[in-house]
Parts: C-alpha cells; structure tokens; sequence
C-alpha cells in the first residue's frame, strides 16, 4: 500500500490521480480548515476554495525533501488562509494575543489553542520581518513531522521542567555532534542528551517538539523568535 507521500508524489505528474487524491483527502482539508479557522467549515463557505486551492498548490509543490506531505500541506493551507483573512479582514475576528506564548511564560489555564495565538500573530502583528520568521520556521519543522502551532501543547510550564528543558537546548546547540544528528535525522538525539547532560528522559519525550524547535529558531536565522528564548543562554534562566 502506498504512503500519503508516495500517492502526493504520482499525483502531481498524473492529472487523474491529481483529482482522486484530492477527493480521498477533502476530510483533511476541511479538517485544517476548520481548525485554523475555529469554525465549522463546509463547501459553501470561501475558506473551502481557498482550502481546496492550497492543497493542491501543495500537491503541484511537493517533494521529499519537505519533509511529510500532510504538515507541510496544511502549512500550505495556512499560509493561503491568512492571506485571504489579511485580504478579508472582516472575517477576522480580533483575538488577544500573548506574546510570551513560546517562551513558556504564560498561565496554563490562559493559553488559547496556538493555531489561534499565532495565526492572529502573523495577522496582526505590525513587524512583517517576524510574520516572516514564524512561517520559515513552520516550514523548517514540517520536515519534523509538526509545527511551530504545535508547540503550546508541549511548551514547558513548570520552572523546574523549563530549566531542564533550556539545559537540554544548549546541550544539543554546545555539541556539534548531537546539531548535526538532529538536523540530518529530523529527530532529537534523546539518548545521548540524557547521557551528556543528566536530563531524565520523560522530559525530553514530553517536551520534544518544543526543544526541537527552540534548536532550529537558535540555530538559524531567527533573530525575532530568538527573542523569546533568551533565558535559554542563562544558566538560571532568569
């Protein structure tokens, strides 16, 4: 049986499977839809069209080395939705945005979905430089298997936990070995982190995504993001 990369790969050089493929995964699109857009979303609706024509840019683009094709389709869709919220701004409907979301700095109980929280970033925010940042750095993680609206979820709440998982970061980032493992296998070397810096290993699990993207923010050129992973260089990290 072939993969979802496998079939999106023949779909784009095969005008039939091309419109198969995007009738097999239309529960996905309305999927990606709905959840950026916090509504139920149905064929009637312009999210759909847009939703629609996103995928199959996606299709039309996609290859290997972007990783999986789901997350980076639903990248895709994002990115077309926010163009079309920014073009439509009525259909925008105005929601606070914290911006110390990242750095694991917020109340549990008051972190909204961050599909939310950074959508309405990208949106609104007056600096286009970090609105840039944000969707190159969606798309780096993709190559993951996640993205950069995934990291609410597995953002360190806990100082002790934070601490840990800062240590974590400048271990992987002091050690040229562990950075290019990472990058070059798309995964967190949990094993040797654990040996090099005595961290336990159910906190790497837990707190991987975020970790991993506080790597690839450090790592590259992110300056705006970095801002937000500044207690990261601190030992105390205060």
């Amino acid at each position: 049986m072939r993969t979802v990369d496998e079939k999106a790969l023949l779909a784009s050089q095969n005008p039939a499977l091309f419109e198969d493929f995007i009738k097999e995964n239309e529960p996905f699109i309305q999927k990606c839809t709905s959840k950026f857009c916090s509504k139920y979303i149905s064929k009637n609706d312009d999210e759909w069209s847009v939703g629609i024509h996103a995928f199959s840019e996606a299709v039309k683009n996609y290859s290997p080395s972007k990783g999986k094709f789901l997350p980076f389709a639903e990248i895709v869709i994002k990115r077309r939705l926010i163009d079309f919220l920014r073009a439509n701004p009525h259909k925008n409907a105005e929601i606070p945005v914290n911006p110390e979301v990242f750095s694991g700095e917020t109340e549990e109980d008051e972190i909204n979905p961050v599909e939310t929280e950074v959508v309405k970033k990208i949106i609104t925010f007056p600096d286009p430089a970090l609105r840039d940042e944000i969707l190159a750095i969606s798309e780096a993680l993709s190559g993951y298997g996640f993205s950069f609206y995934d990291l609410t979820r597995c953002s360190p709440k806990a100082e002790k936990t934070r601490l840990a998982c800062a240590r974590a970061i400048r271990t992987v980032l002091g050690t040229p070995e562990l950075l290019m493992q990472m990058k070059k296998n798309k995964n967190l070397p949990i094993k040797k982190i654990t040996e090099i810096a005595n961290i336990p290993q159910k906190i790497l699990e837990r707190h991987r995504k975020y970790i991993i993207a506080a790597v690839e923010i450090l790592s590259g050129d992110y300056p705006g993001m970095s801002e937000y992973l500044r207690f990261v260089g601190k030992e105390n990290g205060k």
